[in-house]
């Protein structure tokens, strides 16, 4: 599954390098989670469904055939979610239930007997159900949108729509028999065993999947889809879309054949299935889902020729969902904690494929952003261990951590082995665990079978706990007698220090001859002597980066100018112009425009156009300027568009106006500069800025700039957005949060909302919100929540609590959404002042309450006193 097409949104995508104390992943009422026991063993289920498209219902009966695991069991319970349940029958013999809505209790009539199996056959009804089979319609506001079905059931989502055991230690061969209306078609998991005509002018299929996997990986797809055919290996491979997207389809997943000719070679397994599909569908939930055989992917990943000059994407999400087919569903993971087999893998498996098809500098920079992405969360979301049973809910753990991580991780051992033990070792785990689940442990004994090595040290560092080394490393040559000194501290707190091999490597040569000696580092400061033939121009620490970390380096300067040269390795170059922009002054200025206009890997750029604009911009404005220009990547020159934004001066308005008017052969480009204009106009300090006249060209663009996944208006929205003074960009904002403007960007301007807000609470984007979150769209909901979180009032927070949501995703958004609202609001000046304020007055009445009880006393002892005289 890939979810972070969507709601990736949501977390802050800078690396943080503050030492703050690491929030906890466990949520409040979070517990250990364990697998359920088991009763039985199920062999096969087979469904016999009818769907109403109409009434968005379906019925049928669910048949579980179970091979008792103990004898004298008496009742069985399954999950079964908003079901009507109508007849139960085991054997052919009606038993009595009970339902409660959630579970279903079958009464046995017989106890088990080891060995005499059972045949339950339940027959039921799903009427609107919420989860687990999605109905899409079109609707007043949205004519165009197709009729389909679809199904979706990570994590435990199956069940709502067929009783069954649900969760992953389960596995069963699977059919599925479909009537729908004829003009439909309906895919399923496994091959096709027969398509039949029914009467009213309906069609049954009846699909068949003779490989055991469990609940939540059979799926059903059903609409007016057109079928585009190609093959592996005699093998069919199928694309499904709406008619109107073929070329897209074609452009998009084209190279899957390949694709699965290359795992199957990496992962020294042949593509185990009889088929594979990939359906297109509309408002899926995630970017994809890996159903054994037919993948479910959301329709807007589909691209056109120009979303496929700097959108790669699409293609790493058809190779994610497609490397699942042997990580996820050939080898299934035993329980939620240990998902990170199978979702590291089809991550790391983006990088693989990046490798074999665009070379190692693409790799290694999509290496780096998942690095990026991971220290990102763990810096200001959470830390948690990889493997955890600690959640709430399953869904939960679907992070940065298990996603980018565990890509990580599996790359660290691909160092560690080397790539021929790697192979091996990922070739034993395959083959051993072929059709069967799988823990953490299972790899860890794969490894040792196929090395004899012992992988232990890296998962306890890396994977049973959290958190990664942060290096500080400073360099130094003794010129009298030739010798290097590099000195690592690990900065991280001292009880997780880590015990790495890590390569040091001096660079001579233009980088052309590289000198490579192996330290361990294991202490909280060490420093390592190296007796050289002659100094070296730099010194690669972590030579190729293979360790997650972060580093920070703290060479002088000339060393540092020659890293960014001459490294041969992507992350080195990009760690020095880090460091250089930290230095600043002008010599690093020009160190690293010398690197913009020489650097050959867009990615290497992309990264110093950022570290520019860390340092004195105005500076280095003639050489970003041209960049934007003349850049042969769109990914450089949307970024050095965004760089420019920085200076926020008519000038800078001047180099970014031309790609809004012109245009350019990127969207993205486009996208990046109409967002720059509502940044500049925001907050410049220029006089010469035109605000309104930069609210009329953003608005020129949301009436003209329609196309790929509103990629263009959506900057314009992001624009608006950065115009929090402006009335009239908060009503365009609000115009587009309209039902009937196309999904990708009302959900834009959702978002939109709470950065105009952010600063100073705003009457009109609370209600609007408050509106908003009444809706039920699981992508509406995710928005609002974002929205919401940038906000500094404590009105965000009623609203937020308010939201209806039974999705776990959307319940830790909200929990977390709350949690930093309420931070912010104590931050921000005037609430501060009110709580100063109201603590004032609760201390008056303190204060007053005292002296209250003081006269009291005092009363009450005169009154007694004056008793005592009468007396």
């Amino acid at each position: 599954m890939d979810e972070r097409l969507f709601w990736v949104e949501a977390l802050d995508t800078g690396e943080k390098n503050g030492k703050a104390k690491h929030k906890s992943f466990a949520l409040p009422g979070a517990k250990p989670q364990y697998a359920p026991d088991r009763p039985a063993r199920v062999e096969h289920i087979h469904l016999a469904i009818a769907l109403d498209l109409t009434a968005k219902a379906l019925e049928g009966t669910c048949t579980l055939h179970l091979n008792p695991i103990r004898s004298g069991i008496t009742f069985l319970k399954l999950d079964a979610c908003g079901l009507e349940v109508e007849t139960v029958r085991c054997n052919g013999a009606v038993q009595t239930h009970d339902y409660d809505g959630e579970v279903l209790k079958i009464r046995l009539d017989t106890p088990t007997e080891v060995g005499q199996k059972l045949e339950i056959a339940i027959a039921y009804v799903a009427r609107q159900p919420q989860r687990g089979i999605y109905f899409i319609h079109p609707t007043d506001a949205y004519p165009d949108k197709p009729v389909q079905v679809w199904t979706q059931g990570e994590d435990e989502d199956s069940r709502y729509w067929f009783p069954c055991f649900d969760y992953p230690g389960q596995l069963a061969s699977s059919e599925i028999e479909v009537t729908v209306p004829a003009e439909f078609s309906a895919i399923s998991n496994g091959q096709l065993l027969e398509m039949r005509d029914e009467a009213g002018d309906r069609k049954t299929y009846h699909w068949k999947q003779e490989q055991v996997h469990p609940t939540y990986l059979m799926a059903l797809a059903v609409g007016k889809f057109i079928e585009i055919k190609d093959e592996w290996q005699g093998k069919p491979v199928t694309y499904y879309v709406e008619p109107e997207l073929e070329a897209q389809a074609k452009l998009t997943m084209g190279r899957t054949p390949e694709m699965i000719e290359f795992f199957s070679e990496t992962f020294g397994y042949a593509y185990p299935y009889p088929k594979y599909a990939q359906v297109c569908v509309d408002d899926f939930i995630f970017g994809g889902m890996e159903n054994t055989s037919v993948t479910l992917l959301t329709d807007r990943s589909l691209i056109d020729e120009r979303a496929a000059l700097d959108y790669l994407r699409a293609e790493t999400l058809v190779a994610h969902e497609l490397a699942h087919q042997w990580f996820g569903d050939l080898l299934v993971i035993q329980h939620w904690s240990h998902a990170w087999i199978k979702e590291g893998m089809a991550t790391y498996s983006e990088v693989l494929w990046d490798e074999h098809t665009y070379g190692l500098e693409h790799a290694d920079y999509h290496r780096y952003q998942d690095r990026s992405g991971y220290i990102s969360e763990d810096s200001s979301r959470y830390r948690r261990p990889i493997v955890t049973n600690v959640y709430k809910d399953a869904i939960e753990l679907y992070d940065r951590h298990l996603y980018e991580k565990g890509a990580c991780v599996y790359h660290m051992l691909r160092y560690w082995l080397g790539d021929e033990l790697f192979r091996a070792a990922i070739h034993t785990f395959v083959n051993d665990n072929a059709h069967s689940t799988v823990e953490t442990v299972d790899l860890i004994r794969a490894i040792d079978k196929a090395t004899g090595l012992n992988p232990r040290s890296l998962f306890d560092q890396y994977v049973f706990r959290g958190g990664h080394p942060e290096f500080k490393v400073a360099y130094s040559w003794d010129s009298d007698v030739n010798l290097a000194k590099v000195t690592v501290t690990q900065t991280q707190d001292k009880d997780t220090l880590f015990d790495l091999k890590i390569p040091i490597a001096f660079g001579f040569d233009e980088g052309k001859d590289l000198q490579t000696f192996p330290v361990r580092v294991s202490e909280a400061e060490q420093s390592f002597y190296f007796p050289l033939a002659r100094k070296p121009e730099f010194v690669s620490f972590d030579s190729g980066n293979h360790h997650l970390a972060t580093v920070e380096l703290t060479y002088a300067l000339p060393d540092l100018k020659a890293q960014l040269l001459y490294a041969p390795d992507v992350m080195a170059r990009i760690f020095a112009a880090k460091a250089i922009a930290k230095k600043g002054g002008f010599e690093g200025i020009q160190a690293l425009k010398t690197s913009l206009q020489q650097e050959s890997f867009w990615g290497v750029r992309v990264e110093v156009c950022q570290a520019l604009s860390e340092i004195a911009l105005e500076r280095a404005f003639d050489v970003i300027a041209d960049t934007a220009l003349k850049d042969t990547a769109p990914q450089v020159r949307r970024t050095a568009i965004s760089v420019l934004a920085k200076t926020k001066t008519q000038r800078s308005l001047q180099a970014i106006q031309p790609f809004v008017d012109r245009g350019d052969e990127s969207y993205f480009v486009e996208a990046a500069a109409a967002s720059a204009i509502g940044t500049i106009a925001g907050a410049t300090v220029d006089a010469a800025v035109d605000v309104d006249a930069a609210i009329a060209s953003l608005k020129t663009v949301l009436e003209t700039k329609s196309g790929w996944n509103e990629i263009v208006r959506g900057g314009a929205i992001s624009g608006l957005a950065q115009l929090k003074d402006s009335d009239a960009a908060l009503e365009l904002l609000l115009q587009y949060t309209a039902t009937g403007i196309p999904q990708p960007l009302r959900l834009a301007a959702i978002r939109a909302l709470g950065s105009y807000a952010a600063d100073k609470e705003n009457a009109k984007v609370l209600e609007r919100l408050r509106e908003l979150s009444r809706e039920s769209f699981f992508l509406t909901q995710v928005a609002v929540v974002i929205a919401l979180k940038q906000l500094n009032t404590t009105r965000a927070i009623p609203i937020l609590k308010q939201l209806d949501t039974d999705d776990g995703r959307v319940g830790r958004m909200i929990t977390e959404a709350v949690q930093t609202v309420q931070k912010k609001a104590g931050t921000n000046p005037a609430v501060k002042k009110l709580r100063e304020d109201i603590d004032a007055l609760e201390k008056t009445n303190r204060e007053l309450r005292d002296r209250l009880e003081a006269l009291e006393a005092k009363h009450e002892a005169l009154t007694e006193a004056q008793k005592a005289t009468l007396a």
